[in-house]
């Protein structure tokens, strides 16, 4: 593990491989060690660097303040690929690192060469879907219930709601202790994730990305995840769609070869 200095904070990372570059941004509950499952495949024609967001293992975050937020960990984000100091990089980005990672593109696209989404997390707007509501979404409810038990000290119950609720009924209790371990030790991120002042996609932000892209999703994904894959995906200019069967939103652990496989093949292309 190496760190590097951005924005008043000691931002950590995981760096294997040479070749050209890619950095690798985690989601909720994740954290640098959220891609072991595809750093050798990668890592054989690339240089991967896989980060930490503000707040999240190694750091220890007792849930206050308000440095967390999407705009700060897209700022860090961009800052870190500056101090890189490489040229224009690859940038592949899961869940809320997906959708920081489109925000990234959206802002700077020169530090950038390709893009990778992985089922970005967040929500359309009425110009992407007619039936957005306003006011509290689904989406936010269920993150605010997950951040209250865990605000309260109920680790095992927030998580297992988080889990439960994204991957379905049972899915926390039959992750293996590791994963289980992983995301403990970023429990406390969803208190600030409850309060991520998190704008939706548009039609405008999806036409604006200027960069050959890659949306990757699990075939088995259910919710509102694969609504935001398709509507990206139709409107961003220069971009491709795989869908990986018998795979949900977790796609890179269920195959991680497949998921290589796709990914190589596209940032080769």
């Amino acid at each position: 593990m190496q760190s590097l200095p951005v924005n008043g904070t000691d931002m950590a990372y995981l760096e294997v491989g040479q070749g050209p570059v890619l950095v690798c941004v985690h989601g909720s509950l994740g954290d640098f060690r959220t891609w072991s499952p595809v750093l050798g495949p990668l890592s054989r024609r690339h240089r991967v660097i896989a980060i930490s967001l503000r707040h999240f293992f190694p750091a220890h975050w007792d849930g206050r303040g308000n440095t967390y937020s999407i705009g700060q960990h897209t700022d860090d984000l961009i800052s870190f690929i500056e101090r890189l100091d490489t040229g224009p990089v690859d940038l592949m980005g899961h869940s809320r690192g997906g959708h920081i990672s489109f925000r990234a593109a959206q802002r700077r696209p020169e530090l950038l060469r390709r893009l990778v989404l992985a089922e970005p997390g967040g929500e359309l707007d009425s110009t992407l879907n007619p039936e957005a509501r306003t006011g509290a979404s689904p989406l936010a409810e269920w993150m605010r219930a997950a951040a209250e038990k865990v605000s309260a000290g109920d680790i095992e119950g927030g998580l297992s709601y988080f889990v439960d609720t994204l991957e379905g009924p049972g899915a926390w209790g039959r992750l293996p202790a590791a994963t289980k371990q992983g995301l403990r030790d970023n429990a406390t991120t969803l208190i600030g994730q409850a309060n991520d002042g998190r704008l939706p996609f548009s039609k405008h932000d999806a036409e604006s990305i200027n960069l050959p892209t890659l949306l990757i999703g699990g075939g088995q994904t259910k919710g509102n995840l694969p609504l935001v894959l398709r509507a990206l995906a139709a409107h961003i200019p220069n971009s491709q769609t795989a869908i990986i069967p018998n795979t949900t939103h977790s796609m890179f652990e269920q195959a991680p070869q497949h998921y290589c496989e796709i990914v190589l093949d596209f940032l080769a292309s």
